[in-house]
């Protein structure tokens, strides 16, 4: 039984229910007006090769009968199950009162279609086995009926009076019951498999149809996200960018302040670095903004050449030029690793350092600060491949009422969780603040 509801889809919860309620009753009703139509002239063709002479009943009473079969066909999709029972109840009243009629081609392919979309349209898929069972148990009880107590066999079998001779392979009487069984089987079991294969198949195009919904809705989630992600990264870009050159045009705006009746051509060149560096800034802010303005995905062969790990050595001469004292160490365990680097770590090594020195001087008592740049290829417990590693330390302490708004260290923990790295971050036991970062490479091409 299991396995007959599970074939009938009565263990899945979908249901084949009219779009379009309104064009499905339209389309219907067409369907039965044209069925009593050819039914009408179907009946009318018997009657004129008198092939009804032997009904009872009045000329108008066929006609009735088809009218009657067609008229629910306009249902047909709305009530599918009540449909198919009615018809089949209609198939066998006329069928023991008027057998010609019932036989009637147009009649047969209404009963037939009326059975079709009751299996192909039913939405409670249990209801639809029990009816359909019935419907099959009464029909093909009735056959065996007309074989057991009907006009009798031999009648059926007569020809003038006389008993069809036994001419084929088979005796008349068993190759009629085999036939009559046959026909039957194929004209049930045509309805009910075609009418399940049509549910079948408006399932799976339902799923399809779900399918490439859902898929919409991730991609466009996916590209949601894709844009949150990428201004998020621009959020942290334009805090980096602000962050370095503020804190350069404070130094040196601080210095020219300081030397402008001593020495006017030391302020002079402050003044001309102050120049630079908001140069720079606009420039920068300029293309993040504009990245953020703009509705279309971002492209990453649209944006500016994005520094990598060599570029710490311009970082570091940048930030000496202002007056602090900052030195650098690269240590390479292969000539070019440095450069091998990949643009993505890179990116981050450098913004990591960039936010260091920023913070040492917005933030410490520091009058000087180291940075060290190392690239190693040996294999570690944590990176097979080796890693890419930058430290910043000072000599200095937390200099009062200057704490910042943490996005600067949130970026750096955000892009070493990124990468997969580890980090040391925080004071040194033997005085000053340390920021080491340490993140995998990737494997060799």
């Amino acid at each position: 039984m299991s396995r007959l509801e599970s074939w009938a889809g009565a263990d899945s919860d979908w249901e084949r229910i009219p779009q379009d309620l309104d064009r499905v009753r339209r389309t219907d009703s067409i369907i039965a007006l044209i069925f009593a139509l050819v039914g009408i002239l179907g009946i009318e063709l018997m009657r004129s090769i008198d092939m009804l002479s032997g009904i009872p009943y009045p000329g108008w009473v066929p006609h009735l009968a088809v009218i009657t079969a067609a008229i629910p066909l306009a249902f047909r999709r709305v009530y599918p199950l009540t449909i198919a029972g009615l018809l089949s109840l209609h198939m066998l009243v006329t069928g023991l009162s008027m057998p010609a009629v019932m036989s009637s081609m147009p009649l047969q392919i209404l009963y037939f279609f009326a059975l079709f979309t009751g299996v192909a349209w039913a939405r409670d898929r249990r209801a639809m086995v029990i009816v359909v069972g019935l419907v099959l148990v009464v029909m093909f009880g009735w056959i065996a009926w007309q074989f057991a107590v009907g006009s009798g066999i031999e009648d059926i079998l007569s020809h003038n009076g006389k008993q069809i001779p036994h001419q084929g392979l088979f005796a008349p009487i068993a190759a009629f019951i085999t036939y009559t069984v046959m026909v039957n089987i194929v004209y049930f079991g045509g309805a009910v498999l075609g009418g399940q294969a049509a549910w079948r198949a408006a399932q799976q195009r339902a799923r399809l149809v779900e399918q490439a919904e859902t898929i919409e809705r991730q991609s466009e989630d996916l590209q949601r996200q894709a844009v949150v992600e990428e201004r998020l990264r621009i959020a942290r870009e334009l805090h980096d960018v602000v962050a370095h050159h503020v804190s350069v045009i404070g130094v040196q705006a601080s210095a020219a302040q300081r030397m402008l009746r001593r020495d006017p051509d030391i302020a002079e060149a402050s003044l001309r670095s102050i120049e630079t560096s908001s140069r720079d800034a606009v420039t920068q802010m300029r293309g993040l903004l504009g990245t953020l303005r703009s509705s279309d995905p971002v492209d990453a062969n649209d944006r500016a050449p994005e520094p990598n790990l060599p570029d710490v050595r311009g970082l570091v001469d940048e930030v000496r030029d202002t007056g602090f004292d900052v030195t650098l160490d690269v240590v390479e365990d292969e000539p070019g690793a440095l450069s091998a680097v990949s643009a993505p770590i890179g990116l981050s090594l450098y913004r990591t350092v960039q936010e260091a020195l920023a913070n040492v001087r917005r933030h410490s008592t520091a009058t000087k600060a180291h940075v060290s740049v190392r690239v190693s290829h040996a294999p570690q417990p944590r990176f097979a491949n080796g890693y890419a590693e930058v430290e910043v330390v000072d000599d200095g302490r937390p200099r009062p009422g200057t704490s910042g708004s943490g996005l600067g260290l949130l970026g750096v923990r955000e892009r070493l969780s990124t990468h997969g790295g580890v980090s040391e971050i925080g004071p040194r036991v033997t005085g000053g603040y340390r920021v080491r970062v340490r993140l995998p490479l990737g494997e060799s091409k």
